[in-house]
């Protein structure tokens, strides 16, 4: 049996409305109880208003009468005190009037309060008992006048003064105030309107949910596509990003990943196409050379065969660049770092080409600002092909009168080579571009003495190997400038 597995937009969705139901239930409970205690309490303050007025019958009866026998003589007395103008005073012929809660008089000497079947039927079904029946009225003894002796406990006292003397006291049972049906009508109404609230506004928080968990699936679903296209190939896929939240930022790392898979994908056929172009030139001239011997075009002699092997050397030259450059891209070139004094270094390889300068009429200069010897971690034979590469290419390239001047200093923790040579200098635009592979500044240049343009990317990988920076600017002397910079520390 498969799991059902739901989707982005149906755990939002129901995120969302799960988040709306706890809000609307944490609200609704809210409400309730806090309409309970608001009813609770207006129920207590009105009980306390009524216990006031009775107290001012009480104390208007004692007034009248001058003591408490006419109340204790008449138990009306004591009904018309507890309910007011709902329980009129007798009448002269004695008849008892019904009050609200349909008490009737019990008779003249009992004055055992609430009287016992109210008590039972109160305690058999367990509800509330009204005001009146659990009041009970004490003299300035102690003494009860109306009342239960067993109940006093736990009772709260009203005292009934006139003129600051006290006449006795009232009595109260512990017990919640008796909501009116008024009031439990309002309650249970409220109620109602309460829980049909709540389901509308649920109902509106799952109307509003729905849309809004699509709208923020939609960028999800955007980038589900894009990686899709870029998974099959196609680069130019982007997504559209706008805003400044999370998914925004998302989106537009999606669009810098494809733009660099895109440039990557277009540098991949940029190098398959020059490498083929490089392969068949010097096979051309191979091919040229001994379809001219096969046709007797030409001689073959010495000269012949040396030509032909001329053609293999700068071949097989190529592919050991190729073959070299794609190990140091791939960080798969061999390295053995160990301390090296550049300055001896560099000293070494300018000594190994000074011969050749002079030969090809150009100044070579070398000077060692550093005031001790300087050594760092460094692979001597890597460092040596970079600097071979770099007067191997001044040596090529400049001018006859020129010359190639070499300073190696210390800048903020840094060993600073220059290489400055004199004409002829390379065009603005092309020297940020002279670093990648098979790039020449003269596309026509001829590959016997310009090579295969691969050198000073190979220099470039070495010197970042290293934890160096290598880059060129145009020389004060009219030619080009490199400058490589290495950490002394690395």
């Amino acid at each position: 049996m498969g799991v059902m597995r739901l989707s982005i937009h149906s755990k939002v969705f129901l995120t969302l409305l799960l988040a709306c139901v706890v809000v609307l239930a944490g609200s609704l409970a809210f409400v309730q109880w806090s309409f309970q205690r608001g009813l609770v309490e207006f129920a207590d303050a009105r009980e306390q208003e009524r216990i006031a007025r009775i107290s001012e019958r009480l104390i208007d009866i004692h007034q009248r009468e001058g003591s408490w026998r006419a109340l204790i003589a008449d138990r009306q007395l004591w009904l018309y005190a507890l309910h007011g103008g709902r329980e009129r005073r007798p009448d002269a012929t004695g008849a008892s009037e019904r009050g609200p809660h349909g008490m009737r008089d019990l008779g003249a000497n009992q004055r055992v309060w609430p009287p016992q079947r109210w008590l039972d039927r109160l305690q058999q079904r367990e509800r509330p008992a009204p005001l009146e029946l659990r009041l009970m009225l004490l003299d300035a003894q102690g003494d009860v006048l109306y009342g239960r002796p067993e109940l006093l406990a736990d009772t709260r006292r009203y005292p009934l003064l006139i003129d600051g003397r006290r006449i006795g006291e009232l009595a109260l049972r512990p017990g919640s105030p008796v909501p009116e049906s008024a009031e439990l009508r309002f309650r249970a109404t409220l109620v109602d309107r309460l829980w049909i609230i709540a389901l509308a506004m649920l109902l509106l928080a799952a109307a509003l949910a729905y849309p809004l968990s699509s709208r923020l699936v939609r960028p999800v679903r955007d980038f589900q596509d894009v990686a899709r296209r870029l998974a099959a190939g196609d680069f130019s896929a982007r997504v559209p990003a706008h805003g400044g939240d999370e998914l925004a930022r998302l989106g537009q790392d999606i669009n810098a990943l494809a733009a660099a898979l895109e440039r990557n994908e277009q540098a991949r056929r940029r190098w398959a196409a020059d490498i083929s172009h490089e392969l068949r030139t010097p096979l051309a001239l191979l091919r040229a050379e001994l379809e001219a011997l096969q046709d007797g075009v030409r001689p073959f002699n010495r000269e012949a065969l040396d030509a032909l092997h001329g053609d293999l050397v700068r071949l097989s030259r190529l592919v050991d660049d190729l073959y070299e450059l794609t190990t140091t891209d791939m960080g798969a070139l061999g390295y053995r770092f160990a301390a090296t004094d550049m300055a001896e270094l560099l000293g070494g390889d300018v000594d190994a080409f000074a011969r050749a300068f002079h030969d090809a009429g150009l100044t070579l200069e070398y000077t060692n600002a550093l005031e001790a010897p300087v050594f760092i971690q460094a692979d001597a034979q890597r460092l040596s092909q970079l600097f071979r590469n770099l007067l191997g290419n001044s040596l090529k390239y400049t001018d006859a009168g020129g010359g190639l001047w070499i300073q190696l200093g210390r800048e903020a923790g840094l060993l600073v080579i220059d290489f400055q040579d004199s004409a002829p200098a390379v065009p603005a635009e092309s020297l940020p571009r002279l670093f990648e592979r098979l790039y020449r500044v003269e596309g026509s240049r001829n590959r016997h003495t310009g090579g295969a343009g691969l050198g000073l990317a190979i220099a470039c990988n070495v010197v970042e190997a290293h934890g160096g920076s290598i880059t060129a600017a145009a020389a004060p002397q009219g030619g080009l400038w490199i400058r490589v910079m290495v950490p002394v520390g690395c």
